[in-house]
């Protein structure tokens, strides 16, 4: 069984300090304590207790409860706005107390009793750290919309969705939000644990405007900063620098790397090229930079073999590429996991760790099995490439009885003219029906015969006629046809 505690006047204290930066408030965190050592400080506001063990002290659960309300009361900072609840899990806890006013009890296997009204747009507001982490916002407003088109308006039509299906059109992650919005999760609390903190500021006597004195600034800093890190064997994958501004605007930079480090030259090149890229509006009057300590990355490769490519020399060189080309335009493509043709998606370039090796014996063997697999399935003949044109050729098509019977098409690299000999198709493909950005086309294989035209596939010129296999496709919304690619 696990309490929650929810202090609408913590939150309203914690904006207060936003505004006020001198002023502290005490911890919901510190006030959990004193009734129970398992504390997870979830968010400011809110922080959940595993009430095992507490009833020889509290007598039973609701008795707990009951007196963290009368507690909350007397206690100075938290004043009587004071949600409690209990459930058999944490986050259905958390969601009856960020909803629900007063004392709040869950049975178990009755949380869809308790929670099943909730609007959906509740899984939002609940603290972030209880949505499933492998989830970025755009991936959860897409989730969020597709469910809003289908008429899911609470926590209850939620749940009762078949499994099944919330698998097949949202993935594992809606699986994931499906199991919060019925109560069916199942994890250990996050203890709260005290982390060591790497920041160091500084406030300038003039105001600085130029790159290079700036330089100076941040070299020291990140001196000292990467000094403390090596000195607990620490090292950082996200380096946070706020610079204040004339006025007293701010400018932030978010570096984000793929890896842990605690070079501080390569840092000091990274904010560099940063600062270059986007350069504040306004000349700098102070400098504050922060970093998250996490444990370094080890690898382990031969006594003789250097890592190829180095890891600080390749974020440096993405940099640069990102300041040339724009960051959207760097990184590694990702195919998306839809039916949607030609759908994917640049993702931050990273190096993936290498696998075990496996035994000799193993390695001959697979192999052996790969090579006559090979042998046995496979026909060079009936072998073909496609190569993709990027972006598809708009095409004027001649159609007899539905079926496309010559083709003109044409760009300022490439051009496709001829008549269609053979058509093969069509075929229809649609899929997500229920977003803006649906599709819906036809499909065909077609070969035209050209004549005096350079070839899509050997590029070389070519004497008399030949037949050259194109797709095909005709967009059911617009009518519209083009070329996709071609066979080679």
């Amino acid at each position: 069984m696990f309490a929650c505690i929810y202090s609408q006047q913590i939150s309203a204290e914690v904006s207060t300090t936003a505004e006020q930066p001198g002023r502290t408030t005490r911890s919901l965190a510190e006030f959990a304590y004193t009734f129970s050592p398992l504390v997870e400080e979830t968010a400011p506001d809110t922080a959940v207790i595993d009430v095992a063990g507490c009833a020889l002290r509290f007598g039973s659960a609701y008795e707990l409860a009951v007196e963290i309300a009368k507690q909350a009361k007397k206690t100075e900072g938290l004043g009587s706005k004071v949600n409690v609840a209990l459930a058999a899990n944490p986050d259905a806890a958390i969601y009856a107390a960020r909803n629900f006013k007063g004392l709040t009890f869950i049975a178990s296997g009755e949380v869809l009793t308790a929670l099943g009204e909730l609007p959906i747009e509740s899984l939002l507001k609940s603290p972030k750290s209880k949505v499933p982490s492998t989830l970025d916002d755009v991936k959860i407003e897409e989730i969020f919309t597709t469910l809003r088109l289908w008429g899911v308006r609470t926590f209850r039509d939620f749940a009762e969705l078949p499994v099944a299906g919330v698998s097949e059109r949202l993935g594992q992650d809606g699986l994931k939000l499906q199991e919060l919005a019925s109560g069916k999760t199942n994890r250990h609390l996050k203890l709260r644990q005290a982390e060591p903190e790497f920041t160091n500021a500084i406030e300038l006597e003039y105001p600085i405007a130029e790159l290079e004195p700036l330089s100076f600034i941040f070299a020291r800093l990140l001196n000292q900063i990467c000094a403390n890190l090596n000195a607990y064997a620490l090292a950082t994958n996200a380096l946070q620098v706020v610079l204040k501004l004339e006025r007293g605007a701010a400018h932030e930079i978010k570096l984000n790397l793929p890896y842990p480090m605690r070079d501080h030259k390569v840092f000091l090149k990274l904010l560099l090229l940063n600062m270059e890229t986007n350069p504040p509006p306004s000349a700098i009057v102070g400098v504050a930079i922060n970093c998250e300590a996490v444990k370094p990355r080890l690898l382990q490769t031969g006594l003789f073999i250097p890592l190829a490519p180095e890891p600080e020399r390749l974020e440096l060189m993405l940099a640069r590429l990102g300041k040339l080309l724009g960051a959207e335009n760097v990184g590694s493509p990702e195919l998306l996991d839809t039916h949607r043709p030609d759908a994917f998606r640049v993702n931050r370039f990273e190096l993936k760790e290498p696998k075990r090796r496996r035994s000799k014996q193993q390695t001959v063997n697979s192999s052996q099995q790969s090579a006559n697999s090979t042998q046995q399935t496979a026909n060079p003949k009936s072998l073909l490439g496609f190569r993709v044109f990027r972006p598809p050729l708009r095409a004027l098509v001649q159609t007899e009885r539905g079926c496309p019977r010559e083709i003109s098409a044409w760009n300022k690299s490439k051009s496709v003219h001829g008549k269609v000999v053979r058509v093969a198709g069509p075929w229809r493909t649609s899929g997500e029906w229920w977003r803006a950005d649906k599709w819906a086309r036809d499909e065909w294989d077609v070969a035209v015969e050209t004549r005096d035209q350079r070839s899509e596939i050997r590029g070389q010129r070519s004497e008399g006629a030949q037949q050259v296999l194109y797709r095909l496709y005709r967009e059911l919304s617009s009518g519209a046809w083009f070329v996709e690619g071609v066979y080679d």
